[in-house]
């Protein structure tokens, strides 16, 4: 196991016999919501495993993440995109990546939009309606309904890679969303309370709510087509530490690294690196 050789001392007792769990050292993630699952999952399960360190995950976006981890706040930020150019001139060129999943973006409507004949949507269609240019669905082969455009808020690094993959640039304006929300859930609660709406949010999020995931470029997202390189929504999933990492955070990265972690990455709706 990865976590044996870094903590092999976990669980002894101290000089005073004090147990090692309460005087575990506490390693702080912080960062994009979309990669939050898998952590949570993998530190739930790296907690159980030994006492010497203690992950405490939160959220907050990509952009919190990496301001928290360069300003040291966290010890390791979860991020849904690269370290920005300006992000890198802000704080300096420290950041070290590790890349622990695949992920893919989906673009969801609401599941009377899918019953109504919308099941597919080609680049220049989902352009054009974040753009403010397509504004019923009767325009892409759906009913005549107004489109309830979701977005993702300034700071998340699903936003970011939507907007470069789709409308050109990351800072691209989207005068077509009616309202933006700060998580993946947010967005799929609003997707799923509306009947004529349209957004996008991590894959692993898709299950379960009247919502469905829809081809683009007509390609459905799946583990095939994100592993195939097919799905042109797909991406990577990073996790960064600001310089070396300590030898708990450290421990960590490698436990979501190894077999166990790997199955988790599986577990929680991701793609496995290995």
């Amino acid at each position: 196991m990865a976590i044996g050789s870094v903590l092999a001392f976990s669980g002894c007792l101290g000089e005073d016999g004090s147990s090692a769990s309460t005087r575990a050292t506490v390693v702080k993630v912080a960062g994009s919501t979309t990669v939050m699952p898998l952590v949570e999952a993998s530190a739930e399960e790296f907690n159980r495993l030994q006492d010497q360190a203690r992950v405490s995950v939160s959220g907050g976006g990509t952009g919190v993440g990496i301001k928290n981890v360069a300003e040291g706040l966290a010890d390791i930020a979860m991020a849904s995109r690269d370290v920005k150019a300006e992000e890198i001139a802000t704080y300096g060129n420290r950041f070290v990546e590790t890349l622990v999943a695949y992920d893919a973006i989906a673009v969801v409507v609401s599941q009377p939009i899918a019953d109504a004949g919308v099941t597919g949507l080609s680049r220049d269609e989902v352009k054009a309606i974040y753009a403010g240019e397509v504004t019923n669905w009767k325009e892409v082969g759906g009913p005549d309904e107004r489109i309830y455009v979701v977005s993702r808020e300034v700071g998340s690094g699903t936003r970011d890679t939507f907007n470069e993959m789709v409308m050109g640039r990351a800072e691209a304006e989207t005068p077509g969303v009616t309202t933006s929300h700060g998580s993946n859930a947010e967005v799929k609660t609003a997707v799923t309370r509306s009947d004529k709406a349209i957004g996008y949010l991590g894959m692993n999020y898709v299950e379960g709510g009247a919502l469905q995931a829809i081809a683009y470029q007509g390609v459905s997202p799946s583990d095939e087509a994100v592993k195939a390189g097919s799905y042109p929504l797909s991406r990577e999933l990073h996790l960064y530490t600001f310089g070396e990492a300590s030898p708990e955070a450290r421990a960590f990265i490698d436990f979501i690294l190894s077999e166990e972690g790997q199955k988790i990455v599986l577990e929680t709706g991701f793609v496995p690196v290995r």
